[in-house]
């Protein structure tokens, strides 16, 4: 069993302020998501602000929104993103967020136990923008494994396509 646990960042811009019609559908899910998400198996930590979720937020820009996470591996994550109730809303991504044209979403490992400052997070974020995956930030595509991991330094993906492509 590995020491440490998986950290995430997903960053987005609104099409819309977060009050409008635009986002409302967004916005009246968010709690049950981010509940799913604390009852998921390998959940270990969420980003939240003053009302329970981190729309207030702003670390890197006054536009740009993020989430952040920990979990127990690789796995865990994918599930909770890719097999329940979250896929819905990641199909519906292009109503509420425009579209990025660099990585939106970063993974990285941490030491069980610590919890990742938004800071460390957007360092990983720039780290994977500028120099692609590796072992330091890396994405769902390219998962390198924790680093006491047995056969440690070879990515490999995550065996789910996104079906919200």
């Amino acid at each position: 069993m590995s020491t440490y646990h998986l950290a995430q960042l997903n960053v987005g811009i609104a099409t819309a302020p977060l009050d409008s019609a635009v986002m409302a559908d967004f916005m009246n899910n968010l709690d049950r998501i981010n509940a799913l998400a604390e009852s998921a198996p390998g959940f270990v930590w969420r980003l939240a602000g003053d009302n329970d979720n981190a729309t207030a937020l702003r670390p890197i820009d006054d536009r740009t929104m993020v989430n952040m996470s920990v979990w127990t591996d690789a796995q865990s994550l994918s599930a909770f993103v890719f097999r329940t109730a979250h896929v819905e809303f990641m199909r519906r991504r292009r109503e509420w967020f425009e579209r990025m044209p660099e990585a939106y979403l970063v993974l990285w490992w941490v030491p069980a136990g610590h919890i990742p400052t938004t800071d460390e997070a957007v360092t990983r974020l720039a780290h994977l923008r500028e120099h692609g995956a590796t072992p330091h930030a890396f994405n769902f595509r390219s998962v390198f494994p924790p680093p006491d991991a047995t056969q440690a330094g070879k990515p490999s993906p995550i065996d789910d396509t996104c079906p919200a492509s």
